[in-house]
């Protein structure tokens, strides 16, 4: 009798020992992929005039910023997206404010605006985007659709009169071999905030935003989360770290609410490969909740970081969709974030 008591209590130890592991790994799961609202399904509606005068505005953009490679290592060009940059933030009506620092011996900017928030202007939310391209590549999803974005969304901001104050700034400095160093701009910026006192509430880092494919097979994933997402390349991503899952519930629940748009969203630990793949690291190092806006980057287009990553490749009437609905949710977030 003893002997098949310890048998049968060996046999519960032995399923104990697996369902207990298996059960916390599917709890976990939970927690990263669920998402609120829903992601919206079926044919994208007609496009507007003004969807398709924004979308010539992105592409002259684009191809104004990213024909070529533009990096420390090509530093005319560097300037040149620089300069393009200032000089289509001033004539939205805004100062540009240069924030400067060295970075392998020469002179390299971070750039920023601000629409001044009337009821918590200590309260800063940061919409950024690098306009560094990889070394060998122009640049022109990675990042010029972002870098596009951003103006877009400063020049709409003018009419916003928000409570909070809304920052849209371009980073320098995110490619490598600069990414998560000391001269990494978005780092900078981050650690210069934070030296200056000032409350960053949430930071969105848009992030090769501009390549969409309908094609089943089209999108790719880390292990495991195939398992869990479409496997079509049409959807913006909402991508967070752990501590900022409240952001990114409350972001695509917000987007989710009105866009006509296909939306996923995940809040996933760092190390897994892409999660911290952009700004919003630098932001996260600061204790900043932040998240990054992409298309997936190279789980999806098949151009990152080459010479075809060029403007031609972008999607401009579907970015065009992706600008409108951001903006109508940052617009939406401002007095709840």
């Amino acid at each position: 009798m003893g002997g098949k008591v310890l048998i049968a209590g060996a046999r519960v130890g032995f399923w104990v020992a697996l369902v207990i592991p298996a059960v916390a790994a599917a709890a976990l799961l939970w927690y990263m992929i669920a998402m609120p609202g829903r992601s919206w399904s079926g044919a994208l509606p007609a496009l507007t005039g003004e969807d398709r005068r924004l979308a010539e505005r992105l592409r002259e953009h684009v191809q104004a910023i990213a024909s070529k490679p533009h990096h420390r290592w090509a530093p005319a060009e560097l300037e040149a997206a620089a300069v393009y940059i200032e000089e289509r933030l001033r004539a939205a009506g805004h100062a540009v404010q240069r924030e400067e620092f060295r970075s392998t011996g020469a002179v390299v900017r971070n750039l920023f605006v601000e629409e001044r928030g009337a009821r918590r202007p200590g309260e800063i939310v940061v919409v950024g985007a690098h306009y560094d391209a990889a070394v060998g590549a122009p640049g022109a999803n990675d990042n010029g659709s972002g870098v596009a974005a951003v103006l877009e969304l400063a020049r709409a901001a003018r009419e916003w009169r928000p409570d909070r104050t809304w920052r849209f700034a371009l980073f320098v400095n995110e490619e490598p071999p600069f990414f998560q160093t000391a001269e990494m701009g978005s780092r900078v910026h981050a650690e210069r905030a934070r030296e200056r006192g000032e409350r960053i509430v949430a930071m969105y880092s848009l992030e090769t935003i501009g390549w969409y494919s309908d094609a089943p097979g089209s999108q790719h994933y880390p292990f495991p989360f195939s398992w869990f997402y479409p496997d079509r390349g049409d959807f913006l991503a909402f991508v967070a770290n752990l501590a900022s899952r409240d952001l990114v519930h409350q972001t695509i629940a917000t987007f989710r609410a009105a866009a006509q748009f296909p939306s996923e969203g995940v809040a996933a630990p760092g190390w897994i490969p892409g999660v911290d793949w952009s700004d919003q690291w630098a932001f996260w190092r600061a204790g900043v909740p932040a998240l990054m806006i992409t298309d997936t980057a190279l789980y999806r287009y098949p151009h990152y970081h080459t010479a075809q990553d060029t403007p031609d490749k972008v999607d401009y009437e579907r970015l065009a969709r992706v600008v409108r609905e951001l903006e109508r949710t940052f617009r939406a977030l401002d007095g709840a974030l």
